[in-house]
């Protein structure tokens, strides 16, 4: 199976890698990460994902991508994702967002629905509005971040299922890669922004995935997510929480090329 790391020039004015794998006539599936995250944070869901060609980038001042000084809103992290299927020269693709990805996700589909085949939110919000409990920490922070300091912060997100302790130190890596101000301006641009689906309308086939023991999403905002859309499937995992993608990429992987599977 093809595989291999590009370096992408968007128009957007920033350069990002993107990692690509798997057949090129296979349906096209674009992976968001989450916040403060990498392309990395899927490498336990990729292997599940053969059906697909897969898309992995980094976004905007996260992992190896470019960190400018500007650019991180909300709107504006859609609009570089929609700049990577430009470089990719695809036009039309399946969206996986981990949480704050997904939120970048639903923006892409209010933004750029042509561009939208079908969405997956694995653990993602409906709103973000509302500075977090962790703001404080994160504006206090200089450069270099410290690495105990981006350990501590991982607290905030606890895990029910046991994960891999490489996969852990590896996003630790990516926590400790970020410069201050794309920790600051990146979460600033999520939880400053409008909701998407208060926005405009999402139009687009949807699975959403939510563990039960999630503490910092409510199980009735995901209610009012699916209700928002016209048709979207919401799947529990009862034993996850919020950081879905990371307990359980096996599962993640199944439902979604079930999903996938069902729309063709």
């Amino acid at each position: 199976m093809e595989s291999e790391v590009r370096n992408l020039a968007l128009h957007t004015g920033i350069t990002v890698p993107c990692l690509v794998q798997g057949d090129t006539d296979s349906p096209p599936v674009l992976l968001l990460h989450a916040w403060a995250e990498s392309r990395r944070s899927f490498d336990r869901l990729v292997p599940g994902l053969t059906d697909f060609r897969v898309y992995a980038p980094d976004l905007r001042g996260q992992g190896d991508a470019d960190k400018p000084q500007n650019g991180y809103s909300l709107t504006e992290q859609a609009r570089d994702a929609a700049a990577v299927l430009d470089a990719l020269e695809v036009s039309t693709a399946s969206v996986l967002g981990s949480s704050s990805g997904g939120y970048v996700a639903q923006q892409l589909a209010v933004e750029h629905r042509e561009r939208v085949a079908a969405l997956v939110l694995v653990g993602a919000p409906l709103t973000l509005q509302g500075r977090p409990g962790f703001a404080d920490d994160v504006d206090g922070l200089t450069d270099p971040v410290a690495e105990d300091w981006v350990r501590g912060f991982l607290g905030w997100f606890p895990l029910i299922q046991e994960v891999p302790p490489w996969f852990i130190e590896d996003r630790v890596r990516d926590g400790v890669k970020m410069p201050a101000h794309a920790w600051k301006l990146s979460l600033r641009g999520l939880y400053t922004a409008r909701p998407p689906t208060e926005s405009g309308p999402i139009d687009v086939p949807m699975l959403i995935l939510w563990g039960g023991q999630d503490g910092l999403l409510p199980r009735a905002d995901q209610d009012t997510l699916a209700a928002r859309i016209e048709g979207a499937e919401l799947k529990i995992y009862p034993d996850a929480a919020h950081l879905v993608l990371w307990e359980c990429p096996q599962r993640v992987a199944a439902d979604t090329t079930a999903f996938l599977a069902s729309l063709t």
